[in-house]
């Protein structure tokens, strides 16, 4: 890209050579491996992007019409240590927000997004009379995208 290409290249605008080369576009990885899920990934970070797929699903195939793209999901999970591994005990919180359109009442995308999206994700046995939900809780999220942050 020109941008970054204008950072890290000589003056000549050879790539890569000489002392004023710079590393161009940086990113930093991390993660790791777990047996909790068949994923082998963490159980938060899967059900985080279940919830997603499943509002995407929604929207796509109309039954929650009123979804739009931009969203955001957290789920919290509580564990229990156990012979020395991470054991998922209960959804500790779960966090949805949706951009939506503007034709539908807070309280019905609250009800839509329990029914049609936790309560279809989210294993049983890992809900209970505890679990936290905060569904929508800025309230109004019509604006998505790059324009709405």
């Amino acid at each position: 890209a020109p941008d970054i290409g204008q950072a890290v290249d000589n003056n000549d605008g050879k790539e890569g050579e000489g002392e004023s080369a710079g590393a161009g576009d940086q990113g930093i990885m991390f993660g790791y491996a777990t047996d909790e899920t068949p994923e082998l990934m963490p159980l938060t970070l899967i059900l985080s992007h279940k919830l997603n797929m499943k509002m995407s699903e929604l929207r796509r195939n109309g039954e929650a019409g009123w979804i739009r793209p931009d969203s955001k999901t957290q789920v919290t999970v509580e564990y229990d240590m156990v012979n020395g591994a991470c054991v998922p005990l209960r959804v500790h919180t779960v966090v949805i927000s949706t951009q939506h359109s503007p034709d539908i009442t807070l309280e019905e995308q609250k009800k839509q997004l329990k029914a049609k999206v936790i309560d279809v994700v989210i294993p049983k046995k890992l809900i209970d009379n505890d679990t936290v939900y905060h569904l929508q809780p800025s309230g109004m999220f019509v604006i998505g995208g790059p324009q709405g942050d």
